[in-house]
């Protein structure tokens, strides 16, 4: 046994090889909305007691060797609404039960003042907090999940209940999604959806997304979509492809015809829903970029604790520090 063990080498972990990315709204929001958890003064942190015990979680479940967490920036839909005005309106609405707060304002600025105070926590932290101006989060993860393994070999894990990362999964990208506490590759894709993963964009297109106001294709169902287009089953499409399959079928029903006539809208949902091609410029690329190159902050559990105590978080996770210096500390010990 000792000599097979001398004949191989032994290989350490680098700081590239398992990266996680994590949507850092969409898993505050879901917090925000289940953990209805009260301090001593009175006021709702749920949202941000629950975010901190999930990012322990999914550490220990995943095993990273870095993490980023992605927020969107100010202004981050505006270059989406500039090519589909639609985009994302009417998302206003409550997500927690009607007992926490009196008025949405109320809920509204309980959110704010605890994503604020979430970002100190998050100073403490291993981890990367990266949020750029007019940039949503999305295409930050996107650009990311194909940079990543392609300059660094790394296998990359996408934390987010968003559809729309679904579209970025093959060998080297992983999707998990919290609210089924399940990971989704290839195969997951094809046996949820029926469809390739490497179609799961224009399955998207042709359907439309209600949770960002883009519509479908009217008359075009989750059932009925296979039944028009069984090429999704099987073949790696492109858009063009939809296209000339629905100019070469309009007489047989009225979906080809509208999928021709409506050339020009779906051609702009594409571009809305695409994150193959993320909307970010050369100058921001440049930026996240250098953000790989710099080294992760090093845990402060001082500072961190200072946080936790004064805003009354002692319920929500259990011996505090010797779960952070068990959870985190060893993302700052992997090597370049």
């Amino acid at each position: 046994m000792l000599n097979n063990l001398s004949e191989h080498e032994v290989t350490e972990d680098k700081v590239h090889d398992r990266v996680l990315l994590i949507d850092g709204l969409n898993l505050f929001f879901r917090n925000f909305a289940v953990i209805n958890l009260m301090n001593e003064s009175g006021s709702h942190v749920g949202g941000l007691g629950g975010f901190l015990r999930s990012l322990g979680t999914l550490i220990n479940q995943i095993q990273p060797t870095s993490m980023y967490i992605i927020f969107d920036g100010t202004g981050s839909s505006t270059n989406r609404k500039n090519l589909h005005p639609e985009y994302k309106s009417g998302r206003n609405f409550r997500i927690t039960n009607w007992d926490m707060f009196q008025h949405l304002d109320d809920e509204n600025e309980a959110k704010a003042d605890q994503i604020r105070r979430l970002i100190h926590y998050l100073e403490c932290l291993p981890a990367k907090t990266i949020a750029i101006d007019k940039v949503e989060a999305d295409d930050i993860i996107a650009y990311y999940a194909k940079h990543l393994p392609e300059k660094h070999g790394s296998k990359v894990y996408i934390v987010s209940n968003d559809k729309d990362f679904l579209q970025l999964i093959n060998e080297d990208v992983v999707v998990y999604r919290p609210t089924e506490k399940e990971f989704y590759n290839k195969e997951t894709i094809k046996n949820k959806f029926g469809v390739l993963a490497e179609n799961f964009i224009l399955y998207k297109t042709l359907l439309g997304d209600n949770s960002d106001k883009v519509p479908g294709v009217k008359g075009l169902g989750e059932k009925g979509i296979f039944k028009k287009y069984p090429e999704l089953l099987t073949t790696p499409l492109t858009l063009d492809n939809i296209f000339e399959i629905s100019a070469e079928k309009y007489k047989e029903h009225e979906v080809y015809a509208r999928v021709v006539l409506d050339k020009t809208r779906l051609e702009n949902n594409f571009k809305v829903m695409n994150l193959s091609n993320p909307l970010i410029s050369d100058e921001e690329k440049e930026f996240l970029e250098a953000v790989v190159e710099e080294d992760a902050p090093t845990l402060d559990v001082v500072e961190f604790m200072r946080y936790y105590e004064e805003d009354g978080l002692g319920r929500i996770i259990k011996n505090t520090e010797y779960w952070l210096n068990n959870t985190f500390r060893i993302l700052n010990s992997f090597k370049k």
